[in-house]
Formats: structure tokens, C-alpha cells, sequence
């Protein structure tokens, strides 16, 4: 594995890797490398204050240059970026990490349940300007692999496409468990993990943060077709994602204690393999003293990554300190969070969302400005709020994911055309 922000959690599986001391634990996040780290972030630490890790993982599409067609070939792309890494190095290892060339050394890319596909991992960063530098880095990685193929990000396939499991016995047995359902499941998410100090902080950050997530989702949403047709939502992604038992929005737990009983009842239902399937939109990591939000598409741009990232690392801040300063979370239905996110998935930008206070519709502009203005305090304190502020406006003004894609295809009318635009996008 990757030395890298969650990459032990695949979203297709979960593969039960250690983690690495990297500094997410708060306690050590005030002493982080500041290169490539902001002046307000280096001044935060030089007076002592925290600043959360964030890192992000995102699965891509693995396609064939010039016609776009998805390709089975994640095997063989991974195999060619060890190589790569075994002839050049491929970074500095941790102290308990393979050297590079052996299995497990550093290199960004990882398997997930399908053939055509790759996850990349970044490293955990504490500036955003470091982890956009992560992103690229990753993404060339991924499409510089020497396997005959390039990677576009890509919510979903917009063609017509018969996805392969990957031929590991965890993946094989979900294949068997699942069915179609796991046969079909060629999606691709943008999971966002930000470091946290205690499992109770954790659970007591995801009991607030859950009314925020589907904004996230609309922000993100880059899957509008399936298997060749237009799926009229903006993130079909997210309706196949759930067509799994074990996913979407979850009611407040109240405790650290609560929360692992839940998961362990629901392994002991049988239905799921593992702790590793427990698809919550956030959860606590198994392997990293993270939270990780999963609720988000891939976005194309690399700029609306780091945009999700920011405002995941904002939330969780901010709803640290409210629990610290002892405010309750508020009540909220699950019902309710649920219908939040269909209509996320549906709309996306393009129409109203779901005021995450009043639960009434609103435009998605209003909401948007909502989720930023209720985390403004932790993004001004991390030096983030201009840069954040500058993103939305720009995916405000342009689009999502989705929006790019619907305008390719009718600028173009071929759904390949929609695909090789992506990957230019991706890595550009």
C-alpha cells in the first residue's frame, strides 16, 4: 500500500493494511513538514495551534487514449507504475514501509473492485496548496503508468461497458455475495479523510456533520450517464452506489461505544464480509485516526478537489469545536438526510437542493454560500476561506462535473467524445 491519507479502505473493499505514522493524530499534527505549507498554516503551528490533516483518495476510470473506451486493465497499469518506481525510487518510505520496488512501496495507485479502474491515495497534507500539488501528482502518476492506457475522472462510464471484479478472493467473494449489484459497480468516488484525536471526536463530528454531505455531493456530482444513456441525474453514481445494504446517511450515535456496537451488529447480520463494507457517506477509518467523507463523486478538475477537501476539513473542525464547547447536535431525521442527498444526486448544481437547516428547497448557489458562511471561522483560521471562496465561484460559474459532460456530448453528440475530454481535463 501507499503510505497515504485511508488508501487501507478501498470504497470497493477495505483490504486490512496497517497504517503508517504519518502525523494525523492531532497530538502530532502541530509538528508537520511546513514545506509547501502555507504562511497561515506555518503560523498556527509556530504559535502552537492545530491544523487537521486532510487527504484525499479518488478512483478513476482507466481508458484508452483517443477513443475513450473503458479498459480492463488495472492489473497491468499497476504492475507498470512498480516498475517505474522500482527503476526511479518512488519517494521517501515510512520507517515501516517496503523500499521502493518492493511490495507495498510508495507509489499512489491502488486496485479497486473493477478491472477498469485505479484508486490514487495522496499523501496527508496540512495546506491546501499541498494537496493540490498531491492531486496532480497523482493523477499524472496514474496516466503515466506505461500500460498503453490513460485515466479520466469519471463518476461513471458514460458508454456501454461490462465491468471485470478484479481477481482477488476478497473482491471474487463480494462478487459471489452481491451479485449483479457488485458486477455492475463500476463507480468512481472522491473520499476525503481529515485526522481527528479520539475515536469519541470523531463519532461526536459525525453526528453533526450529517445534514452538510449532500452539498457536497451536488458540488461534486460528475456521473450524469449509464451504460450509454443519460441517467436525467446529476450523480447516478450515488443511485448505484446504494444499491449496496450498507450505505447513505446515518442517525446520530452519541458515542464512540454506540457507533462500534452498530458496525459490529451489522457484521454480525452475515450480510456483509466486513468492517471494510460499512459504505457510510462518513465513517472513522479503520486503519487512520481519521473521519472519512465518501458521500462526494471524482471530480474532473483537480481544483474541485481540493475544494471538497477543504470544506470536508472545514466541517470537521468546526463541528469539533462545537462539540467541545459542549452544544448538542442538532436532532435530525434520517429520512430527511436521505431525501437531502437523492436530491443532490439529482439535481446537482442545475436546481434547487435541500436547505441542510430548514430542510425546505432552496437554490443550490444559496446553499452552497450556506455551507461555506457555517464554516467560515475554521476556514479563515486554516488560511483557506479566499482560496475556497475563489473555487465555488468557479464551479459556480462553470459547472460541475456533470454540466461539462452533458456540454461535450451536445457539442459533440458521441459519448466517446465525453471521455477523452475528461481525461484531458483530469490530468491537465
Amino acid at each position: 500500500m501507499t503510505c497515504s491519507a485511508g488508501s487501507a479502505e478501498p470504497a470497493g473493499a477495505g483490504n486490512g493494511a496497517t497504517p503508517c505514522d504519518l502525523g494525523l493524530f492531532m497530538d502530532q499534527a502541530t509538528k508537520p513538514d511546513s514545506r509547501g505549507a502555507s504562511d497561515v498554516v506555518i503560523r498556527r503551528l509556530a504559535e502552537g495551534r492545530t491544523v487537521r490533516s486532510v487527504g484525499v483518495e479518488e478512483e478513476l476510470l482507466i481508458v484508452e487514449p483517443g477513443t475513450g473506451r473503458p479498459r480492463a486493465l488495472a492489473s497491468a497499469v499497476i504492475r507498470a507504475a512498480d516498475r517505474g518506481a522500482a527503476e526511479a525510487g518512488a519517494g521517501e518510505p515510512c520507517a515501516d514501509e517496503p523500499s521502493a520496488g518492493e511490495p507495498g512501496a510508495m507509489q499512489p495507485l491502488e486496485f479497486e473492485l473493477q478491472e477498469q479502474q485505479l484508486e490514487i491515495d495522496t499523501r496527508p497534507c496540512h495546506s491546501l496548496d499541498e494537496l493540490s500539488r498531491e492531486l496532480r501528482r497523482c493523477r499524472a502518476a496514474a496516466a503515466a503508468a506505461r500500460a498503453g492506457v490513460t485515466v479520466a475522472a469519471l463518476g461513471t462510464s458514460p458508454v456501454a461497458v461490462h465491468p471485470e471484479v478484479v481477481p482477488t478472493s476478497r473482491y471474487q467473494a463480494m462478487a459471489e455475495a452481491f451479485g449483479l449489484t457488485a458486477h455492475e459497480q463500476l463507480t468512481c468516488g472522491c473520499h476525503v479523510h481529515v485526522g481527528i484525536s479520539s475515536a469519541e471526536e470523531g463519532v461526536a463530528v459525525l453526528d453533526r456533520i450529517q445534514p452538510w454531505l449532500a452539498t457536497l455531493l451536488a458540488l461534486s456530482a460528475n456521473s450524469p450517464f449509464w451504460q450509454g444513456v443519460d441517467s436525467a441525474y446529476a450523480s447516478f453514481r450515488y443511485q448505484a452506489w446504494g444499491r449496496w445494504p450498507c450505505t447513505g446517511p446515518t442517525g446520530q450515535f452519541g458515542s464512540a461505544e454506540a457507533y462500534q456496537a452498530t458496525v459490529q451488529q451489522m457484521i454480525d447480520t452475515g450480510t456483509l464480509l466486513d468492517s471494510g463494507m460499512v459504505y457510510f457517506d462518513a465513517r472513522l477509518s479503520q486503519h487512520y485516526p481519521t473521519i472519512e467523507v465518501r458521500i462526494a463523486d471524482v471530480c474532473q478538475h483537480a481544483d474541485d478537489a481540493v475544494l471538497i477537501a477543504a470544506l470536508v476539513r472545514g466541517l470537521v473542525e468546526t463541528e469539533a469545536r462545537n462539540w467541545q464547547a459542549g452544544r448538542p447536535a442538532r436532532p435530525v431525521r434520517t429520512e430527511q438526510l436521505r431525501l437531502a442527498a437523492w436530491r443532490a444526486s439529482r439535481s446537482g448544481l442545475d436546481d434547487v437542493l435541500i436547505d441542510p437547516v430548514t430542510f425546505r428547497p432552496d437554490k443550490a448557489a444559496a446553499v452552497t454560500g450556506l455551507l461555506v458562511e457555517h464554516v467560515r471561522d475554521a476556514l479563515a483560521d486554516a488560511g483557506d476561506i479566499r482560496l475556497v471562496t475563489d473555487l465555488l465561484d468557479a464551479v459556480l460559474y462553470r459547472g460541475n462535473g456533470a454540466t461539462a459532460q452533458r456540454l461535450e456530448y451536445q457539442r459533440r453528440g458521441r459519448l466517446m467524445d465525453v471521455i477523452t475530454a475528461a481525461a484531458t481535463t483530469t490530468t491537465g
